[in-house]
């Protein structure tokens, strides 16, 4: 048999230097024998290593585990719709309280922004004009009556003349009319005595109801006039107030429409309720009640006038404030809700992302309709039991990538107040 011989690794030799000792062949060439079972080993390990990393994939051995989000399980139920209109707050009750007699105001007898009971004195105009009025018209009742007392005896001393023909049935009929004429005199001075006590009386401004007073309109010295009927103040009731709104008479026609197919239903005696959402955003506490819906149509805006009720023990709520009013007319008997954050919406649709086989991410386009506090109402696209995802979109690095879902829990859920999206969540 041959004797094989060893491999021997040739390195390029360097140019000799004249004198120099030649390296010992043997030597090195044991060295390569020596060094070459170690290269062989490093680079099995280091291939075993990469099949191990491409056998272990994401999640497993040292890869990245699944991404976990928040996931909320469609369900249905009845919702009901809300439209947020425009509206106006407008006292219950307002009095103008004006100038029934002329004169000097000589005092103010109230005091700015206060709350007044009805009947309760608020100016002093000069009352002595009328209090002089009053006592002349009191001396004309007693002369009035005085001259009737002497007429009507004068009549009946007449009668009995008359009737034994000692005077004329002329004289006799004269004297009685002027009896009667004496009679209305003193009703006519009775009545003037009323009027004048009535004068007297409008000297002295009295609240016509009950109420919060703004500031006064005139000031002690200012002439007011019964015949202008100057202003001299405003009160109105506040404690509950009206709030006036409008809505498109194309959308009251809608609603209506739809629920006579049955694709909505009336929302009940539950719809009479309104929720008034101040400017900065922030709902009042207290709910109000519907009042009526107007029956005729704004022919320049083509919008229907509504009217609600709200109770405003605090007065937070002023005549005239902008407000916008959330009011339920119709109910979905069956519909989807999901959190606002769940959906993007973007030019070419809404889409959400449903948890698939394998719990692998899948985009979905879905159509939704109105918004219910910070929830879509979906009207296409989902199916009762699909999980949507809702939360932890930051953590999803690589897009198609098996997911960790877990229960989606609100913010406002967690801090312990109730959330909406707990409704639509199994």
């Amino acid at each position: 048999m041959h004797k094989r011989n060893p491999i021997v690794m040739s390195f390029p030799q360097s140019q000799e230097q004249p004198g120099a000792a030649r390296p010992n062949p043997t030597t090195a060439h044991a060295r390569v024998l020596y060094l070459l079972p170690l290269v062989v080993a490093l680079a099995a390990v280091l291939t075993a290593c990469g099949k191990d990393e491409k056998a272990a994939g994401p999640g497993k051995g040292g890869g990245m585990p699944p991404a976990q989000v928040g996931v909320v399980t469609v369900g249905t139920q009845a919702v009901a719709l809300q439209n947020e209109l425009p509206g106006r707050v407008e006292a219950l009750r307002t009095a103008e309280v004006r100038a029934r007699a002329t004169g000097i105001v000589l005092k103010r007898l109230f005091t700015e922004g206060a709350e007044v009971k009805a009947g309760q004195p608020l100016f002093q105009i000069d009352p002595a004009p009328y209090q002089a009025a009053l006592d002349s018209a009191n001396a004309n009742v007693a002369k009035a009556e005085a001259n009737y007392a002497q007429a009507n005896a004068q009549a009946e001393r007449n009668k009995p003349l008359a009737e034994a023909k000692a005077i004329s049935q002329q004289d006799y009929i004269t004297s009685v009319a002027t009896a009667k004429s004496a009679a209305a005199d003193v009703a006519a001075a009775k009545a003037a005595v009323v009027q004048a006590k009535l004068n007297l009386d409008y000297a002295r401004v009295t609240a016509p109801i009950s109420g919060r007073i703004g500031r006064a309109m005139v000031t002690e010295g200012a002439l007011v006039s019964s015949t202008e009927a100057t202003q001299l103040a405003l009160i109105q009731q506040v404690s509950s107030v009206y709030v006036n709104f409008t809505q498109s008479a194309n959308e009251v026609q809608n609603l209506r429409r739809a629920m006579a197919n049955g694709q909505l239903r009336s929302a009940g005696t539950g719809a009479a309720q309104v929720q008034v959402v101040m400017d900065d955003g922030t709902v009042y506490s207290r709910p109000g009640k519907l009042l009526f819906t107007d029956l005729t149509v704004d022919t320049t805006s083509g919008q229907v006038t509504l009217r609600a009720e709200v109770p405003n023990p605090d007065n937070s709520l002023l005549p005239g404030q902008y407000v916008r009013v959330r009011l339920a007319q119709a109910e979905l008997p069956s519909a989807i809700l999901l959190p606002q954050q769940a959906v993007t919406r973007g030019s070419d649709g809404d889409t959400v992302l449903v948890v698939g086989a394998d719990n692998k991410p899948q985009s979905r386009k879905i159509r939704i309709g109105n918004a219910v506090g910070n929830q879509w109402v979906v009207t296409d696209g989902l199916k009762a039991g699909e999980k949507v995802i809702a939360d932890g979109f930051q953590k999803m690095m690589v897009p198609g990538a098996p997911v960790n879902p877990v229960p989606f829990t609100p913010a406002s859920a967690a801090s312990g107040a109730p959330a909406g999206a707990s409704a639509a969540s199994h």
